[in-house]
């Protein structure tokens, strides 16, 4: 689903507008990312949580060439779907 499909179809479920359905996502986003950024996760309840976390230097290799490299620490940012989800998915 698009984004635009997304706000319509919950618009129609809540008897929203869409501006009013946009306003509440984009709200939920920006703290999403302010709240993993300050704190380190985010949870949204029955779906997964946002984690952000420190990937430690490794040694690695170029796939073209064969020859190993450093790969440098990172921080990077993960999405792990709650169990609840996944049964409900799968």
């Amino acid at each position: 689903m698009t984004k635009s499909e997304i706000l319509q179809a919950l618009a129609d479920k809540l008897g929203k507008t869409r501006k009013e359905v946009n306003e509440y996502v984009e709200a939920l986003v920006e703290m999403a990312y302010q709240v993993t950024k300050k704190e380190g996760e985010f949870t949204i309840p029955g779906l997964g949580k946002l984690i952000k976390k420190r990937r430690e230097a490794r040694m690695g290799r170029n796939p073209a060439t064969g020859e190993s490299i450093q790969i440098p620490a990172k921080t990077v940012i993960k999405f792990r779907v709650l169990k609840a989800a996944k049964d409900a998915i799968l």
